[in-house]
């Protein structure tokens, strides 16, 4: 079993019009042994959200160091970060570690200035992908690849994004022993931010 693997996640990030969802997975786990169903791995950066798949020590590091890198970053630009910078910091900050590697594997999904989706995904090196409708990461990828292909469509309203993520999730989790046990799902709009808690299967 990889390292990436050990905790077990499933996060898909998925855009539409105006709007950008992402949901994650609760479950905490070693191996197959469940520890905890209320475990967080998606983080609100402003109108970004960061999800972080794979070992769960690095995904706490992970997102108290982007906390503070972002804090320095609005204390000395007197300015918000949009995705696609906060992306790239992402990015840098596994890249100068790329000799002894934190084992997460994130995605990015936000508004940017002009309300537009943006969506990233990386390796645990760093190494950017850039999408314009979803992106996965996460111990079932391969499900979640066929769901949100066949239930992806072009300019979803926010409640359609909504319903369309987390069928995505639920019936990929179902097929994957490593994540699910509930899912939190968020949306972001002009307006704001929605988020909500689903119930899963709890085996």
């Amino acid at each position: 079993m990889s390292i990436l693997e050990y905790n077990g996640a499933a996060i898909i990030a998925m855009s539409g019009k105006n709007c950008v969802g992402i949901a994650c997975d609760k479950r905490l786990g070693a191996q197959a042994q469940t520890v905890s169903c209320d475990f967080r791995k998606v983080f609100q950066f402003n109108k970004t959200f960061v999800g972080l798949a794979g070992l769960a020590t690095d995904v706490q590091t992970m997102n108290n160091l982007l906390k503070f890198r972002k804090n320095l970053y609005e204390l000395r630009e007197e300015r918000e970060m949009t995705p696609r910078v906060l992306s790239n910091l992402l990015s840098n900050l596994l890249y100068e570690k790329r000799f002894g590697p934190y084992f997460i594997e994130p995605v990015v999904a936000g508004l940017d200035e002009n309300n537009e989706p943006f969506l990233s995904g990386m390796d645990l090196i760093g190494a950017p992908v850039y999408t314009d409708d979803f992106v996965v990461t996460g111990t079932a990828t391969a499900n979640m690849y066929g769901m949100c292909e066949t239930l992806y469509k072009k300019d979803m309203e926010p409640e359609e994004l909504f319903e369309t993520l987390s069928q995505a999730l639920l019936a990929s989790v179902d097929r994957d022993a490593l994540s699910g046990w509930g899912a939190t799902v968020h949306i972001v709009t002009k307006d704001g931010v929605i988020s909500r808690e689903l119930k899963a299967r709890q085996d």
